[in-house]
């Protein structure tokens, strides 16, 4: 007698099928595995063998970079995205497979199975392994472009106030208690502010505002920083600038109703050139004759002044004054 909570019920039997419980006739998993491989390799061969960030655009990441660092940057977003993408590809490729080759092919119950001891830890393994390189590139790039150093050939103080900038060019870093400023330029409506900066040197910025956050950015730095009020100096370095040039620069902060207005420009010059617009304006000169004086233009070449329109049409009633 058989308990009737012991019951066997039939289980339904897949017919038809030449495979038996020892699994003859299945496709070899080498070929498969060598398939992917070759594959896999096949489409380093291609991602490595061209411009992949120029292809696509730089994947929406500022290209053109100025400074060792930018280039750091610039390339750990490149991989990151390819990385991505690959994983990506290689996800929806599963998907695919599984929908194409699992597809319902008749009434008959397929075999199943618990689990998939390799599948499982292919799952399991290969995100940590993703995951734990892009951190250890992330850390390391992180680390390098952080890097500050006690004595830079070239210090700038980046003073930011509504709706301007003031460029300080000091003589050593603001914790040096004799640091001076040797020469200061100062934007205002009619005059684009012009940073002028030499190749070859490292630079360290030290930032401050003077009312609200602003937001000192040069895409071709790729470092977009905050600037502070109060006691607060965010700063950080280039190594040294690569190419002569003019930049422009902006405030990515939204700081109030002339943000978008808030520019500035880089003008990345000759150490000898640089050497020559700093005396220039230590002996009495404007900054726009000093870049005369070195032949560069005086006015900014990547943007231009902006249009207050302070008239009496915007401030009150415009009949008043007729």
């Amino acid at each position: 007698m058989v308990a009737r909570g012991s019951e066997v019920r039939p289980s339904v039997v897949r017919q038809g099928s030449p495979r038996d419980a020892r699994g003859r006739g299945r496709r070899p998993t080498v070929g498969r595995l060598a398939g992917l491989g070759v594959g896999g390799a096949a489409l380093l061969a291609l991602l490595t063998g061209c411009d992949v960030g120029r292809t696509f655009d730089g994947f929406g990441w500022p290209q053109g970079g100025i400074s060792p660092e930018s280039h750091r940057m610039y390339d750990l977003w490149i991989a990151s995205s390819i990385a991505a993408l690959a994983v990506g590809v290689f996800v929806w490729g599963l998907i695919f497979w599984c929908v194409i080759r699992y597809r319902k092919r008749g009434e008959t119950l397929p075999v199943q199975t618990r689990f998939n001891m390799p599948m499982e830890f292919l799952y399991t393994i290969a995100p940590i392994l993703v995951v734990a390189v892009l951190f250890y590139y992330t850390a390391i790039v992180q680390t390098g472009v952080n890097k500050v150093s006690k004595d830079p050939d070239v210090t700038v103080e980046v003073v930011a106030f509504k709706w301007n900038w003031q460029f300080n060019y000091r003589t050593a870093p603001n914790a040096e208690p004799d640091a001076e400023t040797i020469a200061s330029t100062l934007g205002t409506t009619e005059v684009i502010p012009i940073l002028v900066l030499p190749t070859g040197r490292s630079v360290l910025f030290e930032e401050t505002s003077r009312d609200v956050i602003h937001s000192f950015w040069v895409p071709e730095l790729l470092f977009k920083r905050d600037v502070f009020p109060g006691n607060v100096r965010n700063v950080f370095q280039v190594s040294n600038l690569q190419t002569e040039g003019a930049y422009v620069g902006r405030c990515a902060e939204l700081c109030g109703t002339y943000h978008s207005m808030m520019n500035f420009e880089l003008r990345v010059v000759s150490p000898e050139e640089y050497d020559r617009f700093i005396a220039a304006k230590q002996s009495g000169q404007s900054t726009q004759d000093a870049l005369v004086s070195i032949g560069e233009p005086p006015l900014a070449q990547t943007t231009k002044p902006f249009d207050t329109r302070r008239d009496v049409n915007n401030f009150g009633n415009a009949s008043a004054g007729s």
